[in-house]
């Protein structure tokens, strides 16, 4: 059987000339090296080199030359296959990250930054998609704003207070009763994920506010309301308002709605990689901060 370390010794003969050369080349005994090579040459039924003698150096045979090629082939595979194999212990390498918006926007660019500034090499791809049923699959990591279904591990990262946004004067500062969005034009995001939960507290509280646009882009409802197209209640994560900004005030609603959740899953039956374990470290901890979490 051929095996690697014999193509080794076989390159290093090929190289120096000389089993003795090839020997301190190696780090071998010069016997050692005979040794390797005579196995080498039952492996393949036949001698890889002719041997003169005394000074002058050995040279390959026709069988040998066969060998030696594609034995460099060998080689060179396993020396990248090594290589990848350091880089991947080294948080080197592929990760797949599902996501969507508000994670996407507010935790992701900080997650992202890190491990490009510690992993330049690093392959990082981000997926996102508005679903109310996402799958791991092929993912290392999933964002979702409830629990994820399926075979994987997960935990609740943070919460996501929701408030009222409006057209400043809409509203007196402080909170917005529940039962005065009735009937009120609403911006609104599709009735899927954590806003399909909202929709049914609306109704249990016998609130049915008006709405004039569904967008899943957490711009285009700021955008519309902006524009003075009606009111929206969104979870902080996804507004961008300043305590200063001319034209949109925040409130609380009153009473409050319960916030979202928002989870990270991996799948239960695979090991990550060191890339993608550094990734969800990274989320952990950023959700961790108070400013992020609430």
């Amino acid at each position: 059987m051929l095996e690697l370390r014999h193509l080794a010794t076989l390159n290093a003969v090929a190289a120096e000339g000389t089993f003795g050369r090839a020997a301190e080349r190696l780090g071998y005994t010069q016997s050692a090296v005979s040794q390797q090579i005579a196995a080498l040459e039952r492996s393949v039924g036949g001698a890889v080199f002719d041997r003169p003698g005394g000074p002058k150096p050995v040279r390959l045979t026709p069988l040998g030359t066969v060998v030696l090629v594609h034995g460099r082939e060998l080689l060179s595979r396993a020396a990248a296959t090594e290589a990848a194999l350091d880089r991947f212990r080294a948080g080197a390498g592929r990760v797949d990250i599902g996501t969507f918006q508000s994670v996407t926007n507010a935790l992701l660019p900080t997650v992202i930054r890190t491990l490009r500034d510690e992993r330049p090499e690093a392959d990082v791809r981000l997926f996102e998609e508005e679903s109310a049923n996402p799958r791991i699959g092929d993912l290392d990591l999933l964002f979702f704003d409830g629990p994820v279904g399926g075979d994987v591990e997960q935990t609740r990262l943070l919460t996501d207070p929701y408030a009222v946004v409006a057209r400043r004067g809409t509203f007196p500062p402080g909170p917005v009763a529940l039962a005065g969005l009735d009937g009120v034009a609403m911006v609104a995001q599709p009735p899927i994920c954590d806003q399909a939960r909202v929709e049914r507290v609306y109704a249990t509280a016998g609130v049915t506010p008006r709405i004039v646009f569904r967008t899943a882009d957490n711009r285009g409802v700021l955008s519309m309301v902006r524009a003075g197209l009606g009111i929206a209640v969104l979870p902080e994560l996804a507004l961008d308002v300043r305590p200063d900004d001319e034209d949109l005030t925040t409130h609380p609603a009153d009473p409050a709605l319960a916030p979202r959740e928002i989870w990270l899953a991996w799948p239960a039956d695979r090991t990550l990689s060191p890339l993608a374990e550094r990734a969800r470290e990274l989320a952990l901890g950023l959700a961790a901060k108070p400013e992020v979490s609430g």
